[in-house]
């Protein structure tokens, strides 16, 4: 899926989302504004790169065009396992026609017949990729599983034939080197710049046989992503059995009815905790009884790490030792090092900065709140203790109850909240369309219209359940990307969620948690949006960036119009009244010690995995080595540990580089301090002004200066030690 991520945005997988310290600079510097290109030069253009390219029939029948309304939509309906399998083989044939036709042009290479040329090739392959992508993440069957295996080291091979392909980096290198002599304007020379860079990376510098050994490397690597995300679903496909309602006793009555109804599916009775965090944190935060929640615990840690056919533990040691030897390969001293290259940190040395001093305070924070819940359990608490009391010390401390709030989140009404706050921000509209009107992959997708300004953009497809088969977690992902380089191309976006869904026509009631999650990933699909990019390839935003548009809209779900207008309360229909909204602001900072520490320990464990100067062949070894080192309160486990962390081991995506929910979280902290700074958070102008500049550009210009563009200064990580309740100084 990520097999041209230097070429195009579309379809690129976002999920499942800082800076060094007093006032450093977050990002290189670069050029204040992306340049435009004439309407009439974009047309000459795309005539031209048109041109080069072979005429070519798709045989198949998923990588046809897409058709029906709205510029044409994705045909769930007639997609299979063998049909797709059918066009990733013909799509990678085709692909390979045009790239040769581009390698093998005998006019000297340019902007149009090399570049926008580029942006064109592959597109029959990229629609289907999108399709392959989303059923094997999104329904994850045995058959499409099957499809994954077999292609994805295929897919692979076939982006390392375009990186290694000597003559088209040769005309590649030619444009970016010569941009200024050709006259390029800004975004096109970035255009250029970039895939000559990210070939480098991707090493089509390197002599033959370097090429070779990298292009067996990059396949062991999509083999072994492969085989890792297919044992950890499997192993979250497992559920621990509760047979009788004492094993479900504290637990919230939405809660208890979702484990009754994943015992009904799995054909036994009483209750079953299914391994998977959207059924697992709910009853460590309620359950009464300490024993099974140890035995849930003790499930959902231990996620791929139990010797047994679900292991993940070789996997990983044989993907850090190859992504060892491809970053020696390609000149770098580690994994991190290769990885940070097209960042805003830039350096591992960078990154360690803000977690570290970050990371000092939150385990002082942590001594406190276990302090406080030692005081009423009256002994020692351990890991499947924490959540459980945490919600005692809550109610004791703030008289708040996380089960108050349950009746004010009903998933329908808190999704109509996203999307005012969408309207009010940036002028979106969301309107259902009625089932049938397009195709869906699953009958629990929803499917919504979005207008910027009542002008159509595209559509917003919601897939909110927990299902067998699907990847745990949230993300986003794009279908379609907007661009303009060969006429106007609307946006197809997608959130994916796990939440449990509830019996017949029961409110579906979910926390401020999970609230706050479908704000985040809202907020990734406003990012693409609200995209008016050229080129496809500009619209990936560094790693450690793609989150801080995220992050900032979880801010709003809790704001007096959002409240007001949608979080009501499910039986009484008023909304939250402000003496529970200010509980909830008194205990804003509660359990900030927890949260930073289980999320950063994942951060610094990764970074300390990728920059090891000899890959550690002992995965549990190492984990409990790394985690030594830093001091890990043992009351607390990873967020994610090694043996099922899928932001690092399902690709190289997130790998050295979950650090980036913290990096961004300094820009979104800082930037929420803007709205409220102003006295309406709402602000239209600083609304305005961050839809045209932070999101609407993409990666058009460098994101660092665009970020001083929107601010007038660099980010403060002050305001996120704020935001966490750590302090400042």
């Amino acid at each position: 899926m990520h097999r041209r991520q230097f070429f195009i945005a579309g379809g690129s997988l976002v999920a499942l989302s800082a800076c060094a310290t007093n006032g450093a600079d977050m990002g290189s510097g670069g050029g204040s504004g992306s340049g435009s290109t004439a309407p009439s030069s974009l047309a000459e253009d795309a005539r031209i790169a048109r041109a080069v390219l072979p005429v070519q029939t798709p045989r198949a029948e998923l990588l046809q065009p897409w058709t029906g309304p709205y510029e044409g939509v994705p045909p769930w309906d007639k997609v299979t396992a063998p049909k797709l399998r059918e066009a990733l083989l013909e799509g990678i044939e085709l692909q390979r026609a045009e790239i040769a036709a581009i390698a093998d042009n005998p006019e000297p290479p340019t902007f149009a017949n090399t570049i926008v040329a580029m942006q064109m090739a592959g597109e029959p392959l990229d629609r289907a990729s999108n399709l392959y992508g989303v059923m094997t993440q999104n329904i994850g069957s045995d058959d499409y599983n099957a499809v994954d295996t077999e292609l994805s080291p295929l897919l692979s091979a076939a982006g390392d034939e375009i990186t290694f392909n000597e003559k088209l980096f040769a005309r590649i290198k030619a444009v970016a080197d010569g941009a200024e002599a050709a006259g390029l304007n800004a975004e096109q020379t970035r255009l250029a710049v970039r895939n000559r860079d990210a070939f480098i990376r991707s090493g089509a510098a390197l002599d033959a046989g370097k090429k070779a050994e990298l292009g067996r490397i990059n396949t062991a690597l999509s083999n072994a992503f492969t085989s890792f995300s297919q044992k950890v679903v499997a192993d979250e496909n497992t559920f621990t059995h509760i047979p009788n309602e004492a094993g479900v006793r504290g637990l919230p009555a939405s809660n208890k009815a979702a484990a009754a109804a994943a015992a009904r599916a799995r054909n036994v009775p009483g209750y079953a905790i299914v391994n998977t965090r959207s059924s697992v944190d709910p009853y460590l935060s309620f359950a009464d009884d300490r024993a099974l929640r140890e035995q849930v615990w003790n499930k959902f840690v231990n996620r791929g790490d139990n010797k047994d056919a679900n292991d993940t533990n070789a996997i990983i040691a044989e993907i850090v030792k190859l992504r060892m030897q491809r970053a020696k390969l390609l000149g770098y001293n580690n994994h991190a090092e290769l990885r940070m290259q097209d960042t805003m940190a830039k350096t591992p040395a960078a990154a360690f900065e803000l977690m570290n001093r970050v990371w000092a305070p939150a385990k002082a924070r942590v001594a406190e709140e276990v302090a406080d819940m030692r005081a009423i359990a009256g002994f020692d608490i351990e890991p499947w203790d924490y959540l459980y009391y945490a919600e005692k010390v809550r109610k004791q401390k703030y008289d708040l109850d996380q089960n108050e709030l349950k009746p004010y989140f009903e998933l329908s009404n808190v999704r109509a909240g996203s999307f005012e706050m969408a309207r009010r921000l940036y002028g979106f509209t969301f309107e259902k369309l009625a089932p049938g009107t397009v195709p869906v992959f699953h009958p629990d997708v929803t499917v919504y219209e979005v207008k910027d300004g009542g002008r159509p953009i595209g559509l917003y497809y919601a897939d909110d359940y927990a299902r067998p088969g699907k990847r745990s977690g949230a993300w986003m992902t794009s279908y379609r990307g907007y661009s303009t380089y060969d006429g106007v191309k609307n946006t197809l976006a997608s959130n994916n969620n796990n939440f449990i869904k509830a019996e017949g026509d029961e409110p579906i009631l979910i926390s401020l948690d999970d609230a706050a999650t479908l704000f985040h990933e809202f907020g990734h699909a406003l990012h693409y949006l609200s995209y008016k990019i050229t080129y496809p390839g500009l619209g990936n935003t560094p790693r450690d960036y793609v989150e801080y548009p995220s992050q900032v809209h979880e801010h709003w779900v809790l704001t007096r119009p959002i409240l007001d207008g949608y979080m009501k309360h499910v039986e009484t229909g008023q909304p939250m009244p402000q003496s529970l909204v200010d509980k909830i602001d008194a205990s804003g900072t509660f359990n900030q010690g927890y949260d930073t520490v289980s999320y950063l320990s994942s951060a610094l464990v990764d970074m300390d995995l990728h920059t090891q100067a000899t890959p550690p062949t002992d995965i549990d070894a190492f984990e409990k080595a790394s985690l030594a080192r830093y001091g890990m309160p043992k009351e607390i486990v990873m967020r994610h540990r090694l043996p099922q962390f899928n932001h690092l081991f399902t690709s190289d995506s997130y790998s050295a580089g979950y650090y980036s929910y913290m990096w961004s979280e300094v820009m979104d902290a800082d930037t929420w301090a803007y709205f409220e700074e102003s006295g309406d958070v709402f602000n239209p102008d600083i609304a305005s002004r961050y839809k045209a500049i932070i999101l609407a550009e993409g990666n058009s210009s460098d994101r660092g200066e665009a970020y001083r563009r929107f601010r007038g200064r660099n980010p403060d990580v002050a305001a996120l030690l704020k935001v966490r309740g750590f302090p400042t100084s």
